[in-house]
Order: structure tokens, then C-alpha cells, then sequence
């Protein structure tokens, strides 16, 4: 049950950041990019933890690597909002 919850939410995010990033290239809004970028970086997060609990729960602590990665994606993110405001 773990490994669907995980999956859906890998899933949802990566469908969030295809979806900003096809509305940021329409649109031709660097907002939609930055916060696409950060979905991409959630997901990739995401996806560590499906590697990590699931399939190899006992061999490899990704845990500093999952917590890198989604700090990275939301100063992604906060890069876009400060860089961008004005």
C-alpha cells in the first residue's frame, strides 16, 4: 500500500510539472517556469523515496539525498519569485 501511495504521488507531481511547464511555454511566463522546475524537482524527490522505503529499504539511506533535493527544488522556486518580482 506504501509503495501505491508513493507511486500516485510521484505520479501527481510529475503530472503538475508537465502541465506547468506546457502552460509556461504557451504562455511564455517565467512564473509557470520556475514553478514547473520545482515540480520536476519534487517528483525527482518523490521518485527517491519510491527508491528508498521500497525498493532498497534496508541497503541505502537516500534520506539526506531526498531532503537535498526537495530543499533544491523549493529554492528553485524562491529564486523564481524573488528574481522574477517586480
Amino acid at each position: 500500500m506504501e509503495a501505491l501511495v508513493y507511486s500516485v504521488a510521484t505520479l501527481v507531481a510529475l503530472l503538475c510539472a508537465v502541465l506547468l511547464l506546457r502552460a509556461s511555454y504557451r504562455a511564455r511566463s517565467r512564473f509557470l517556469l520556475w514553478s514547473g522546475l520545482c515540480f520536476v524537482g519534487l517528483a525527482t524527490s518523490n521518485a527517491l523515496v519510491i527508491v528508498d522505503l521500497v525498493i532498497l529499504p534496508t541497503s541505502v539511506d537516500l534520506y539526506p539525498w531526498r531532503l537535498g533535493v526537495g530543499a533544491a527544488a523549493m529554492l528553485v522556486l524562491v529564486f523564481g519569485l524573488v528574481w522574477d518580482s517586480e
